[in-house]
């Protein structure tokens, strides 16, 4: 058995940080991320005491059928930028294996743009606005979108996006199939 990896998916689901385990069960910080790393092997007084913290029992512990899991929620600062450094386009779950859409929160200052050339590739985009206006340009049809406002269309159609509002547009999409 994987001590470590089924003490970090106990904990996890327990909703435990490692700091606050370590503060509840008398062991150190250190000595909770060792053993997750397997590291260390704690002594059976140390992991009784771990584990009397998150209310499970020795038996529990050895006997629960838990696998980690693919990580599910995202804090915002977890989300990668592929951003031009003008235009920031934060990606959800940019390390998830076989991604089939592409989730982004994307911010267009006044005057940004995707650029003069046209974006082109098979697959579906839509979003929504969620504060600002953005010109959406797909094919030969031009839109100006404002907060509330969505849009859906296939990305096989040239199009580009760019704020020519006064202020910062933030808007959510979603693409498939993944394109990042």
């Amino acid at each position: 058995m994987d001590v470590g990896s089924q003490l970090k998916a106990i904990r996890i689901m327990k909703g435990v940080s490692q700091r606050e385990l370590a503060k509840l069960s008398g062991v150190t910080n250190s000595m909770i991320s060792q053993i997750e790393k397997n590291q260390v092997n704690p002594s059976v007084g140390s992991l009784k005491k771990v584990l009397d913290a998150m209310s499970v029992s020795m038996g529990e512990f050895f006997t629960m059928d838990i696998e980690e899991q693919e990580k599910i929620f995202y804090n915002a600062e977890e989300l990668v930028d592929l951003g031009d450094g003008e235009i920031r386009m934060m990606l959800v779950g940019s390390q998830r294996a076989n991604r089939k859409l592409t989730m982004m929160r994307e911010i267009y200052p006044p005057g940004a743009d995707t650029g003069t050339d046209f974006m082109k590739h098979d697959g579906e985009e839509s979003g929504i606005v969620l504060r600002g206006e953005i010109e959406i340009i797909i094919g030969n049809q031009s839109k100006t979108l404002k907060a509330g406002d969505s849009y859906y269309f296939e990305t096989r159609k040239p199009h580009r996006f760019r704020n020519k509002g006064k202020i910062e547009c933030e808007l959510i999409s979603a693409a498939t199939p993944s394109t990042f």
